[in-house]
């Protein structure tokens, strides 16, 4: 009854509320998103998003179709794995950075792992301008990494957008910050993109501050900010447990967007095309785009906290 490239056009814009952005990971006009999703609307009989010059919102029933989308999907690849009747082999060099690792990413990896036994994956885990750097040298395949929104174009087939997420401030509950006082900062070491935007932002803004704890282990952050040591920047959809959002009357400038992509190594991509293995692990993070960003209900910001 359902197509499946306008149920996975359809899963594409749930994923990132763009239609533009969802053009973009798909490798088609923003036109084309547009008429798959209003044909499987005709094809369902109902309004599946709501969209203005501003937003795009799932309905209730888009909400119901999505979940029904994932199951055909899944199910779609399955067959088409277990009649293509090849098994991918060989070593592919994945990198994530830290965030990623320790939010949604174990279960792709496991799935991965199960799909495809012969792959041997080996994972290194890294601040993302590392591993930018790796991947670009060809000692990595492929990384989930994060960037600055318009660094490189999203939809080469070099960059694949996953998502876009707003960088907010975080800290441990019940935090106090003295608007009189420079800014205690918990932060990743350079060249680390929370921290040189975080700075950036600061130092934009005339808001002094100071380092109160440089770690290169997000545990280690996460381990400072909730001891009040101070406040640090991180992606809204991946709030660690136990940290929650620094409130707007604390004053802190607002931070801005981060892109989430995933970049192919020049010797993955042949005729413009991700070949293999690489291919297979991309394409299971961009169907799961949305439970990445996701580690838990969303966490708002607490009354307990601002300026002292």
């Amino acid at each position: 009854m359902f197509d499946p490239t306008q149920l996975r056009t359809f899963v594409t814009v749930s994923q990132t509320l763009s239609f533009t952005q969802a053009a973009h990971r798909l490798g088609v006009r923003q036109s084309t998103v547009s008429q798959q999703v209003r044909r499987l609307e005709e094809a369902a009989g109902r309004l599946l998003f709501v969209r203005d010059t501003h937003s795009v919102t799932l309905t209730e029933d888009g909400e119901a179709m999505l979940g029904f989308a994932r199951t055909i999907l899944e199910a779609n690849e399955r067959a088409a794995h277990w009649f293509a009747g090849t098994r991918l082999r060989g070593r592919l060099r994945f990198g994530a950075s830290e965030d990623f690792v320790l939010t949604r990413l174990p279960e792709i990896l496991q799935a991965f792992r199960h799909d495809h036994p012969e792959v041997d994956l080996e994972l290194t885990v890294d601040l993302s301008g590392p591993l930018q750097e790796q991947v670009a040298a060809g000692r990595l395949d492929l990384v989930l990494v994060k960037r600055h929104p318009g660094q490189g174009r999203p939809d080469e087939p070099h960059g694949r957008l996953v998502w876009r997420d707003r960088l907010v401030w975080i800290g441990g509950e019940g935090l106090r910050l003295d608007a009189h006082r420079p800014l205690p900062l918990v932060v990743f070491p350079p060249p680390a993109v929370t921290r040189a935007r975080a700075l950036e932002v600061l130092e934009r803004h005339g808001r002094p501050w100071w380092v109160a704890c440089t770690s290169g282990s997000l545990n280690g952050l996460v381990a400072a900010a909730g001891a009040g040591l101070g406040v640090m920047a991180h992606a809204q959809g991946m709030i660690p447990p136990g940290l929650v959002r620094v409130p707007a009357r604390a004053g802190l400038p607002e931070l801005g967007d981060v892109d989430v992509v995933l970049l192919y190594g020049t010797r993955t991509v042949r005729g413009g095309t991700a070949r293999g293995s690489a291919r297979a692990l991309a394409e299971a993070i961009l169907a799961a785009g949305d439970r990445l960003q996701s580690p838990g209900p969303a966490q708002p910001p607490q009354g307990s906290q601002g300026p002292g």
